[in-house]
Formats: C-alpha cells, sequence, structure tokens
C-alpha cells in the first residue's frame, strides 16, 4: 500500500491526499506550495506577517512606513498607540495571495495558514480583514490555525465566498473539536476539514508545556474519527506532526483518515524560505537538539533547535515596524520581560531575557528554528557531499517519495553536484 493508493475528496474535487503545512514566516513559500499544487496536492502559505512578507518578496514597504509612523514611541514600554492600518494589511494580503494563485499550473489548491494569534493590536478586526482579503484575492482554503478562535466564523459570515471558499481547523483535541463545532452548527457553516496537529508537530502546540508527552497522534485521530460517525458528520481528518514517510502517512489513511498534513521534510527543500545555512543546521540535527519551551509571548509551548538565535535575544521590542503579537491593549510578554531585564541590568553586564523571546523580530529574521519533532532524522531523506555539507531535495521529490514510497522506504534525490539555495 501507498498513499497514492488514496485520494481526498473536498466537495467535487480530488486531490492527491498529501497536504505541505503552512510554515511562517515565509518558510512556507509561494514556490512550495505551487510544487504541491502542481502535482495535485495542496500547498499552504502562511499569512503570518504577510506585510513584512509582501516587503521582502514583492518589494513593498509596509513595515517601514509604519515604523517611521509609530517612531516616537520606540522607547516607551506602553505600546497601546500602535495599529496596523487595516486598509494596508488588506492590501498586502491581496498582493501575496494573488501573486501565488496566479502561478497555478496543476490540478491541486493553495491554501493560506491564518494564525489566529497574530492579534496584531485589534485581534478581531485584523483577522476579519486578513480572511476577507484572502478570499477576495481567490485563495482555494483557509485553514484556521496557532488558537481556536469560536469568532472566527462570525467575522466571515457575510462574505460572498463564506459557503464556497473550503474552510479547516486545526485542533489537537476532541474537546477543541467539539467547541468549534457546536458555533459552526449554529452558522450552519461546518468545517470542510479538520487538521489533527499531534504533540510531535513543529511550532506552536496545541498542549501544555509538559503534558503533550502525554498523547499521542493516532489516539487523538481515532477519538476525532469515531466522533464523527458517531454524529454522523462527513468531514475529512487530516493528521498532521511526525509523519515522517509514506508508511506512516498510509497507516493513518488505512485508519480512515482522509490525507496527511506534513512540514517537517520539505523544511530544508530548494524551495523552503529558510536559508541555506539554517537548512544545514536542520540535517546536522541530533534528537538532543530539539527542545520544547515556553519563550513564544503567545503563551503557547514552541518546539525549536535549541541553538536558535532567537533564544538569547536581548533586542529592544520592534513593535513599532512589526507588533503582530501585541494583544488588544498593546501588550506583549516579551515588552514586559525585556523593560524588566532592562531596570535589573547592572552596568557593564550584558542583558539576558531567558523567559520570553521577540517572536515577531526573530521570525522575520529566520532566528526561530522552530521544528518537529523528527526533524534529527532529516539527513536519512538525502546525501551528503564531499565537504560534509547536505544535498537539498526539492519539493517534487519529497512530495513523490510520500505519495509512491512503500514499507517506510525512503527514496532519496538523485546525487548531485553541491548548490546552495
Amino acid at each position: 500500500m501507498k498513499v497514492d493508493n488514496f485520494r481526498l475528496q473536498l466537495g467535487k474535487k480530488e486531490y492527491t491526499p498529501i497536504v505541505i503545512g503552512g510554515m511562517g514566516v515565509n518558510i512556507s513559500t509561494t514556490e512550495l506550495a505551487l510544487a504541491a499544487e502542481k502535482l495535485g496536492g495542496i500547498g499552504h502559505i502562511s499569512d503570518a506577517e504577510v506585510c513584512y512578507v509582501c516587503d521582502q518578496i514583492l518589494s513593498t514597504s509596509y513595515t517601514t512606513r509604519k515604523r517611521k509612523k509609530y517612531s516616537y514611541n520606540a522607547n516607551n514600554p506602553d505600546k497601546s498607540d500602535l495599529y496596523f492600518d487595516l486598509g494596508e494589511v488588506a492590501e498586502a494580503q491581496k498582493m501575496y495571495v494573488e501573486h501565488t494563485v496566479s502561478q497555478k499550473s496543476g490540478s491541486g489548491a493553495i491554501f493560506m495558514n491564518c494564525m489566529e494569534k497574530l492579534t496584531m493590536r485589534d485581534s478581531s478586526e485584523t483577522l476579519r480583514t486578513r480572511l476577507s482579503a484572502a478570499m477576495d484575492a481567490g485563495i482555494d482554503g483557509l485553514t484556521l490555525a496557532a488558537g481556536l478562535n469560536l469568532r472566527t466564523l462570525d467575522l466571515i459570515k457575510d462574505h460572498p465566498r463564506f459557503h464556497d471558499v473550503k474552510i479547516g481547523i486545526i485542533i489537537s483535541s476532541l474537546r477543541a473539536l467539539k467547541i468549534f463545532l457546536k458555533r459552526a452548527f449554529k452558522l450552519q457553516r461546518m468545517p470542510d476539514y479538520i487538521v489533527v496537529e499531534g504533540p510531535l508537530a513543529g511550532g506552536h502546540l496545541g498542549f501544555g508545556p509538559e503534558d503533550w508527552k502525554s498523547y499521542d497522534l493516532y489516539t487523538i485521530v481515532t477519538e476525532v474519527l469515531d466522533f464523527l460517525k458517531n454524529e454522523n458528520l462527513n468531514i475529512p481528518v487530516i493528521p498532521a506532526g511526525g509523519i515522517f514517510t509514506g508508511g506512516d502517512a498510509v497507516r493513518f489513511l488505512l485508519a480512515g483518515a482522509s490525507a496527511v498534513q506534513v512540514a517537517t521534510r520539505f523544511t530544508i527543500t530548494k524551495e523552503s524560505g529558510l536559508p541555506y545555512e539554517v537548512k544545514q543546521h536542520y540535517l546536522n540535527t541530533e534528537k538532543d537538539d530539539i527542545v520544547v519551551n515556553t519563550v513564544s509571548p503567545t503563551g503557547y509551548p514552541m518546539r525549536m533547535l535549541k541553538s536558535s538565535p532567537v533564544l538569547n535575544y536581548s533586542i529592544k521590542p520592534n513593535c513599532e515596524g512589526l507588533g503582530y503579537l501585541l494583544d488588544n491593549k498593546g501588550k506583549c510578554g516579551y515588552i514586559e520581560s525585556y523593560y524588566k531585564a532592562l531596570e535589573l541590568k547592572e552596568k557593564g553586564q550584558r542583558m539576558k531575557i531567558t523567559d520570553q523571546t521577540c517572536l515577531c523580530t526573530g521570525m522575520a529574521k529566520y532566528d526561530c528554528w522552530t521544528c518537529g519533532d523528527t526533524t534529527y532524522r532529516l539527513k536519512e531523506t538525502t546525501n551528503q557531499m564531499p565537504d560534509g555539507s547536505w544535498q537539498l531535495p526539492s519539493a517534487e521529490d519529497v512530495f513523490q517519495d510520500y505519495q509512491f514510497s512503500e514499507n517506510n522506504h525512503i527514496q532519496k534525490p538523485s546525487a548531485q553536484e553541491k548548490v546552495n539555495s
């Protein structure tokens, strides 16, 4: 048995049952998403820090303008004055989505991973703006992620594409699913798919800092499938987190899942947005190099490499230019930690902040090396070059290995000369 024996049915369309997860900030690039779409699967882009991403790939200047507008506030711990221009947020979102979907050439789809925890100083309105603009620009699907917001569907219920666009949610427990479905049922808009993200995923986890160790993806997926069957709900379930081989994927598909979502193996592909040197760090990772910590101001635990530069940050908060994690009162955990450390700092000593980090800056600069639990296995998937570096596979290499491999076999890419990408 192999993944290609199965198909994902979403509405009237059929897809290869492989979904590339939405990794921000711009790790899941346009090129990576298009690689999945071309092969009949589903690729995600992420709207994490979308204004900044547009600046980097489309030469806009949203971040610079925002920084100049609020430059007077740069040394003030009170960030309550800082707001995003919603017109610019909508414009950036539309540009990014149109830039991506206009290049579609296959039978697959492009979805957007929408991080609900990016509160952006006005959680409801910025979320409404991002979702609406993505639909206006022709996105095929919206995956609601990184924080369960029960009001999300209400925010877009009047949009003309509310029943047309595919809407999915990422959950890590049956309890979270039940809570979401109650509201969805009242709006008569059930999700088109459910991504069940387990404890081995990368980045933010939907578990407590320690209790993630007590959970197992297969068990959670089985609970969700049983619940949906008992409720006569025909909603595709897509497991995510720790699915490293085609054989791993087949196990879930045979159990009743409709597709799998995968990400870790795509972080080191040529199309991934991570810099070449960071991809080499990932490939050289050992199991002990991977940690789950609580430095994210969102309050969620995160899995990352313990060598991530972001863990040594003592930089001034960059909220005037970025500020994507500011809550509705203009607060962020890192701001509090920074100014407390600044107050306690003795002359001549280096300021050290250990409990929080500036995630906005760290993600934007690729200094936050989030990773899945299986990252230490990446070296099994490619070839080591004579100089000790590792060959970077293409997204097509990885996608087709998932699609056609059998019995947990991993097909390495054809050996070639080292090419920096």
